[in-house]
């Protein structure tokens, strides 16, 4: 049973909440300590992005925010370094949307994620209809080997595949490679401050070693619920784009703890699964667009009230108050100034817009470090 510190003696008290039950509060609780956000850890961004089992990384400069607001000391070189030294890629992988990963989870998970991926580009998408009938083998060797040459956008994949075959569409060759083949962005695309168009080779190539052989999901499935969990079988099909998911738990029940929700659904998670106690304080936390606590559960309710999604949705980053998302964030630059603008869904406490000012000084550090100026502006409803 959980214990805290009372802030009047120091002494330890026991607080008497069901662990049958998890309740939002108890669940956001667990994926904030999880996910690294009650309080920064002092960790290489190597094992940060292993223990979070990647970050997604459509938008390139995300992921460096999000490690900063999760790790101490975080520097944007540290990242710069894993991807320039190929010791993480950025790779299409879960729900087939861009992660960045270390190399080594690049071959362990690709393989794991080959059906999500056949999924979009058969169903998920119109190029699977217009490669229908072309000889598959033939149109991936002909793939991975232009890109191993060297790497190659998907304009200019598809321009020089449309020369095999003049008659299908050179979009839908590009994008069919991108899917059947376990394609890496290559440097300079994710690069802090250098950025560029995205080039693609293969993971082989590139990393100079082979994809794992055994796709079984179970190894990433227990992965997901040491850092989301607890959570339901609709929670682990959201985070992944997996089918069947069910069966894989049912395999994995035995080793698993098991609560329930307030509406009654399973929530399964690791043994060692931590839970902190729902009343543990939970600093104001600012997270890059697409932050995949956002984006890895069913019910969003342990992070975002469904009231706030559509407002949350409107673009930019999030920020959390007391743990869940209450208003979202950007950047702008003009000349010499860089201002940080916060909209909130919500009126604060002095207390609060202390606390999300001080962390916002420190954000406007990181991403503005040569701005002259540094402003502030907090929106509020009136």
């Amino acid at each position: 049973m959980p214990r805290r510190q009372t802030p009047e003696t120091g002494t330890t008290r026991v607080r008497s909440w069901s662990r049958d039950v998890l309740g939002v509060r108890a669940l956001n609780r667990a994926l904030l300590e999880r996910q690294l956000l009650l309080r920064r850890r002092k960790l290489s961004a190597a094992a940060a992005i292993e223990r979070l089992v990647g970050m997604q990384a459509q938008i390139p400069n995300s992921p460096y925010v999000g490690l900063w607001t999760r790790l101490e000391g975080f520097r944007p070189q540290a990242l710069a370094d894993l991807i320039n030294e190929r010791r993480a890629v950025r790779i299409a992988l879960m729900r087939s949307t861009i992660h960045l990963v270390t190399a080594r989870d690049c071959l362990a998970l690709r393989p794991v994620l080959q059906p999500v991926m056949d999924r979009n580009l058969y169903v998920g998408s119109p190029h699977g209809r217009r490669i229908r009938g072309m000889d598959i083998e033939s149109l991936l060797a002909a793939g991975r080997a232009l890109l191993e040459e060297q790497p190659r956008t998907n304009a200019e994949l598809g321009k020089l595949l449309s020369m095999r075959w003049p008659n299908r569409d050179a979009a839908s060759l590009a994008y069919a490679i991108r899917n059947l083949a376990p394609l890496v962005q290559v440097p300079p695309r994710g690069i802090w401050g250098a950025g560029g168009q995205a080039a693609c080779t293969t993971a082989e190539a590139w990393l100079g070693g082979s994809l794992e052989l055994d796709p079984s999901p179970d190894k990433m499935i227990l992965r997901y619920l040491a850092a989301f969990g607890p959570a339901t079988v609709g929670d682990i099909q959201t985070w992944s784009g997996l089918s069947a998911v069910g069966d894989v738990i049912e395999r994995l029940r035995p080793r698993l703890r098991i609560f329930r929700n307030e509406r009654g659904r399973e929530l399964f998670d690791v043994p060692d699964g931590s839970l902190p106690d729902p009343d543990t304080s939970a600093p104001p936390r600012f997270l890059p667009e697409y932050d995949n606590v956002l984006l890895s559960h069913a019910d969003r309710t342990r992070v975002i009230a469904d009231e706030h999604r559509k407002l949350a949705g409107a673009g930019g980053g999030s920020v959390l108050i007391d743990g869940f998302v209450r208003g979202t964030w950007r950047v702008t630059r003009q000349r010499s100034t860089a201002r940080l603008i916060v909209v909130l869904f919500k009126r604060l406490s002095k207390k609060e817009s202390a606390a999300l000012t001080n962390e916002g000084t420190q954000l406007l550090s990181f991403v503005a470090a040569a701005a002259d100026i540094q402003d502030i502006q907090l929106t509020t409803p009136s």
